[in-house]
C-alpha cells in the first residue's frame, strides 16, 4: 500500500530501517571487496524487469533496493579506495545530509527557506576563510567541481566581454569579441567541458607548456597570451589530477592581470592544502585570482554531491548566473542562492558543508588533511621498496603515480589485478605517455593498515604479472 499523509508511525519506521540498512553497509567496508562484484551486464539483467502496475509497499521496495544493489556497489566509501580522488562521508556530514533530504527544502531562495540559506551562507564564509580567500567572494554550491569550473568561467566570461562593452546574457555570443581561453596542456577534462557549455568552443583552448610534474611553465604562459589580444580567460590548477603538482600561481597569475586576463583556479582537491601550514606554501598567492572551484565530497568528505564556486566580483556572478522573474520573491539584502550557481531547484548541498566544518572545526580539517599526505608517503615509500617500481611524481600532496617495470602492460596488469583483488582500488591513469597506477588517499577513513593491506595486494599482483 502506499504511504498516506499522518502515517508519521509508518514513515518513521520506514526511515529507521533505511538507516540501519545504510549502517550495515557502512560497517562492511572495513573487510568488503572494494571492487563491485556485479559487472554492468548482470546489474542491467537484475534491474531489467517491468514497471509495476500499481503500488507496492515501501517496506517491500526498500529492501528490494538494498538487495538488487548489494552486488554492484563500489566501497567508495571505504579507506582502500583510492581511485579518482574520491573521498568518504564524514559522520556528522551524512546525518546533516539525512536531515536535508527529510527537510525537503528547495534551496533557490531566502524568502522560500532561510533556515538553509543562512546555513549554506555562513558554510560558504567558513570555506572562504579557512581556504584563505577573499572574504568579499561568493560562494556558491553546485553539483561537483564541473559545474563548480563552469560557474566561475561563466563570471568570467561575463566580465571580460562587460569590459569590450558587450553584454554576453543580453545578446550572446554571435557578433561578440572572441574571448581566449588559456589553460594547461594537461589540464582537468572538466575545464573543457565548462569551455564548450560556455559556448566557447573546448577546441580554441590555447594550451600552455607544462614541466616534468605537469606545472605550467610560466613563460610560456606569458609567450601564449603576448601571442594574441583581446579578452581572455586564464585557468589554472591548484593539484594536478595525476601529480598533485601545483602551478606556479603567485606568479602565474601575476602575469595573467598583466595582460588584463580573469585568472580561475580549479582546486578540485588542491585547494584544502590552504586548510593547514603544512601544505599552505603550495597554494601562495591563490587568493589573487578572480575565481576558484573546489569538491567538498572530495576532501572534505561530505556525501556526493557537493562542488563549490567561490568568485571575487559578486556582481559578475550575479550577472552570470541570476535572473528574475515576477513570480520569485528576489531582492533582499543577500544574493539568493540560485543568483550564485546555474540551477534554480536543488537540495540544500551546502548545509552538509556546515555539519562539517563544525564537527571538525579547523583543526580537524587540517588533520585530515595532513594524515591524508602522510599516507601518501607512505605509499611511495612502499612502492620505492619494490623491485621495478618506480614513483614517477614528487609526493607533495595527496597523489601517488607509479609504474611497473617501466612496462605498460605490467603496469596495467597490476592495476588490474588489484582491483579485481578487492583488496584495494587505485586507478589506472596515462600520464606523459606512460602508464601508470594512480592512487589518491582522500577518505577519513583511511589508515596506515589499509596503506599497508594495499601495497601487500600490490605486491601480489605485481609478481603474478611477471
Amino acid at each position: 500500500m502506499t504511504p498516506r499523509a499522518g502515517d508519521t508511525p509508518e514513515i518513521r519506521a520506514l526511515l529507521a530501517r533505511a538507516a540501519s540498512l545504510g549502517a550495515d553497509h557502512l560497517d562492511s567496508l572495513a573487510d568488503r571487496p572494494v571492487a563491485p562484484a556485479a559487472t554492468p551486464e548482470v546489474m542491467l539483467a537484475a534491474v531489467d524487469t517491468e514497471m509495476p502496475e500499481g503500488p507496492s509497499a515501501p517496506e517491500a521496495v526498500l529492501e528490494s533496493l538494498a538487495a538488487v544493489a548489494e552486488p554492484g556497489l563500489t566501497a567508495m566509501g571505504s579507506g582502500r579506495y583510492f581511485g579518482f580522488v574520491i573521498g568518504g562521508s564524514y559522520p556528522a556530514a551524512l546525518a546533516a545530509d539525512v536531515l536535508v533530504s527529510a527537510w525537503e527544502q528547495n534551496s533557490g531562495l531566502w524568502a522560500a527557506t532561510p533556515a538553509t540559506a543562512a546555513l549554506e551562507h555562513r558554510a560558504g564564509r567558513w570555506v572562504l576563510d579557512l581556504l584563505g580567500l577573499p572574504g568579499e567572494a561568493a560562494v556558491g554550491f553546485t553539483t561537483g567541481g564541473c559545474m563548480a569550473n563552469f560557474t566561475g568561467l561563466a563570471a568570467g566570461r561575463h566580465a571580460v566581454l562587460a569590459r569590450e562593452g558587450w553584454d554576453v546574457e543580453e545578446s550572446g555570443l554571435q557578433g561578440a569579441p572572441r574571448v581566449r581561453v588559456v589553460a594547461s596542456q594537461e589540464r582537468h577534462a572538466t575545464i573543457d567541458v565548462a569551455v564548450h557549455l560556455l559556448g566557447l568552443g573546448s577546441a580554441t583552448v590555447e594550451g600552455v607548456e607544462t614541466d616534468g610534474q605537469s606545472r605550467i611553465r610560466v613563460a610560456d604562459l606569458e609567450r601564449v597570451l603576448a601571442a594574441g589580444s583581446g579578452p581572455a580567460l586564464v585557468s589554472l590548477a591548484a593539484g594536478n589530477v595525476n601529480t598533485g603538482a601545483f602551478d606556479p600561481l603567485a606568479e602565474a597569475i601575476a602575469v595573467a592581470h598583466a595582460y588584463g586576463a580573469w585568472v580561475h583556479v580549479d582546486g578540485a582537491f588542491g585547494l584544502w592544502a590552504g586548510a593547514t601550514e603544512a601544505t599552505r606554501p603550495l597554494v601562495a598567492g591563490v587568493e589573487r585570482a578572480d575565481s576558484w572551484a573546489t569538491d567538498a565530497h572530495k576532501w572534505l568528505n561530505v556525501p556526493y554531491d557537493c562542488g563549490i564556486a567561490m568568485v571575487r566580483d559578486q556582481a559578475a556572478l550575479r550577472a552570470a548566473m541570476g535572473v528574475r522573474a515576477a513570480y520569485l520573491v528576489q531582492g533582499g539584502g543577500l544574493p539568493d542562492p540560485m543568483d550564485l550557481v546555474p540551477e534554480f531547484s536543488r537540495r540544500a548541498r551546502g548545509v552538509p558543508v556546515w555539519a562539517a566544518l563544525s564537527s571538525l572545526g579547523r583543526s580537524g580539517v587540517a588533520e585530515l588533511v595532513e594524515r591524508c599526505c602522510a599516507h601518501a608517503r607512505r605509499f611511495a615509500a612502499g612502492f620505492e621498496a619494490m623491485e621495478g617500481a618506480e614513483v614517477l611524481n614528487d609526493v607533495v600532496l595527496n597523489q601517488v603515480l607509479v609504474r611497473f617495470d617501466d612496462d605498460d602492460a605490467v603496469t596495467g596488469a597490476v592495476v588490474a589485478a588489484v582491483q579485481d583483488s578487492g583488496e584495494a582500488y587505485p586507478s589506472g591513469t596515462t600520464w606523459k605517455g606512460l602508464a601508470a597506477m594512480r592512487v589518491s588517499v582522500s577518505n577519513w577513513r583511511t589508515t596506515e593498515a589499509d596503506v599497508d593491506r594495499a601495497l601487500a595486494a600490490v605486491r601480489l599482483a605485481l609478481a603474478a604479472a611477471r
